[in-house]
């Protein structure tokens, strides 16, 4: 939704929508590391870390089919193919990046809070009679 605008249920679903495919972890990964260079397949899964092949080729699949990569196929024996950001993907990079980053700032008082909670102790101190 735009600044100023009112709210648009039909907004809310446009966001859902987007936010399915792009705000799993994988596809959050993947656009982390293309960001920084063209990958192949193989360099892909090692830099990701736990991925599966096949988790993996779906997740690009998913990002190539919303516009957001670019797959080359190389005519070489084999045959090579890399993985690169499409300029949407690029324009996305920013914002994951962001996200990525205030994660990281973040972990730690997001890790005391659900301590916090687990508790059963207000969050952020307040009290449960002023939050009632």
């Amino acid at each position: 939704m735009l600044p100023g605008r009112t709210h648009v249920p039909h907004d809310c679903r446009i966001v859902a929508d987007v936010l399915a495919r792009i705000g799993d972890k994988w596809s959050v990964f993947a656009v982390m590391l293309l960001g920084e260079r063209d990958y192949r397949f193989a360099e892909l899964q090692r830099a990701m870390g736990g991925i599966s092949k096949r988790m993996l080729s779906l997740t690009l699949k998913r990002l190539e089919r919303d516009g957001l990569l670019v797959r080359t196929t190389f005519d070489t024996v084999p045959p090579a193919v890399s993985y690169a950001l499409s300029p949407l993907g690029r324009s996305l990079h920013g914002a994951v990046e962001a996200l990525g980053h205030w994660a990281v700032d973040n972990h730690l008082a997001i890790a005391a809070a659900r301590v916090r909670f687990d508790a059963g102790a207000p969050a952020s101190g307040v009290s449960a009679e002023t939050a009632a």
